[in-house]
């Protein structure tokens, strides 16, 4: 098997600095507040190192921002970049803090050899300004201790693997610090040197800990790794050093967010009608906007648009800390309809579907009304005003066609005083309400009166005619 580690020595930094527009300098710091841990491009070049104390940092660096580092927060970002790299490779592997790891010697046949897999990681990497160093190896272990060193390489060549992992110092393969002073006493400085040693003789001398980590590494030791599935749920969360005071400046992070949402929709093949949005404050509760399309949506530009009004019609309470995007809900794609010989698509629905979003979005869910029918037999009682509906696939009709109906209906029927002079249709008897009170027994005709009107007249119980509707 051949696999592919990638390791983030700044994931936490790429992952603030993705929800910034500007590009000053910023270093992650340890909870302590003591150590940089991680140091932006524009602080390196002034200086900042890794493992620097803070106080050295900050004289070095005008107005340098600081973030403190969060297990937590780090362990969610590396499960926000394993769901893309699932998009590429079925084995994925979370390997924390800050590593994950894929099988790829299944995939060069998919993507049409090695040098493919490679340039497609690193194309999601830079789309998503993501520093990382690859590493490949025979296993998952060697994989990663070469991707550590960031001197990994597009090779299966199993010589140049074993020379880069034999010349690793020892210290940089993991072995914890009593048995790195166990193994230099021995005069064993590299990897190379540990596999030269008898295995039965490295158990006897340093112990079976030892020996098992060093046949992980050459695979002559089973280390069977779990695989890791996406939830089935997209969260994405913005944190921002500066607190957001304008829904203005949350626009620009919504952005990224919603354009991979749009690229785990297509993946999917699927789209969405409600996405929840949470605005995380310092000292108050957060605030949660459920945000609803009349229709199943997958475009970036069209969630975005539905935000920005819902922004303008709810002011921020207080500035913005944190912000997450949480879509529960899937529903499978339909094919477009009426597509011409060239592929495009003639749907008028999706320009009415987005009119009906934005005046929900601008004017709230009930705002908007529609004729709805109503399981009553009573013309009168057949419609009803009901809150816009969401689309739904259509359903298999039967083959009997609906009863010929007016346009427009009469709130209350009137007396017929003239006789008609053609008819065209009936009867049709409807007799019902016994239920309620306000029973009926009609049957109803369409007919045309003298002056020319096409009307939908009944006779009721009492052999009166009336009026009750008028065809166009």
């Amino acid at each position: 098997m051949l696999w592919l580690h990638l390791h983030f020595p700044q994931l936490l930094l790429d992952h603030i600095r993705r929800s910034r527009k500007q590009d000053a300098a910023l270093v992650i710091v340890d909870a302590s507040g003591q150590k940089v841990l991680q140091a932006c491009t524009q602080a390196s070049s002034q200086g900042v190192q890794p493992g620097m104390r803070l106080k050295t940092a900050l004289s070095l660096v005008a107005g340098l921002t600081m973030v403190r580092t969060d297990p937590q927060q780090e362990a969610r970002v590396l499960q926000d970049q394993a769901r893309w790299l699932y998009r590429c490779a079925a084995h994925v592997t979370l390997v924390p803090p800050d590593g994950l790891l894929a099988e790829i010697g299944s995939l060069q046949k998919l993507y049409g050899g090695l040098p493919a897999v490679w340039e497609t990681v690193e194309q999601g990497l830079n789309e998503r300004h993501l520093t990382a160093w690859l590493g490949i190896g025979l296993t998952p272990l060697a994989a990663r201790l070469i991707a550590r060193t960031g001197k990994g390489e597009c090779s299966a060549d199993r010589g140049h693997m074993l020379r880069l992992l034999e010349q690793l110092p020892l210290a940089e393969a993991e072995f914890d610090t009593q048995a790195c002073s166990r193994l230099q006493r021995l005069g064993l400085n590299t990897l190379g040197n540990l596999f030269a040693l008898p295995a039965a003789e490295l158990a006897r001398r340093l112990g079976p800990k030892i020996l098992a980590h060093s046949q992980k590494i050459q695979g002559t030791r089973p280390d069977p790794q779990m695989p890791w599935q996406p939830p089935h749920r997209f969260r994405q969360q913005a944190d921002f050093v500066e607190d957001i005071e304008h829904s203005q400046g949350l626009l620009f992070p919504l952005q990224r967010i919603l354009s991979e949402l749009e690229e785990d929709l297509c993946w999917r093949q699927q789209e969405t009608d409600s996405l929840n949005v949470l605005l995380c404050y310092r000292y108050t509760e957060p605030t949660h906007l459920h945000i609803r399309t009349s229709s199943p949506e997958h475009r970036a530009e069209a969630f975005l648009d539905l935000i920005r009004l819902r922004f303008e019609q709810q002011p921020l309470q207080a500035p913005v800390v944190s912000l997450v995007l949480l879509v529960k809900r899937f529903i499978g794609r339909e094919a477009a309809s009426g597509q011409d010989l060239l592929g495009e698509t003639q749907d008028m629905n999706e320009a009415w579907h987005t009119l009906i979003s934005r005046l929900q979005a601008r004017l709230g869910d009930g705002a908007l009304q529609q004729l709805a029918p109503h399981a009553d037999h009573r013309p009168e009682q057949a419609w009803a005003s009901a809150d816009v509906q969401r689309k739904q696939r259509k359903a298999s009709t039967a083959e009997n066609p609906l009863p010929c109906r007016p346009l427009w209906l009469m709130h209350k029927p009137q007396p017929l005083h003239t006789k008609p002079q053609a008819w065209f249709s009936g009867p049709e008897r409807i007799s019902g309400g016994w239920w309620d009170g306000q029973r009926i027994q009609r049957d109803y005709y369409i007919a045309q009166l003298p002056s020319g009107q096409l009307a939908w007249v009944f006779r009721d119980a009492s052999q009166a005619w009336h009026i009750h509707g008028w065809f166009g």
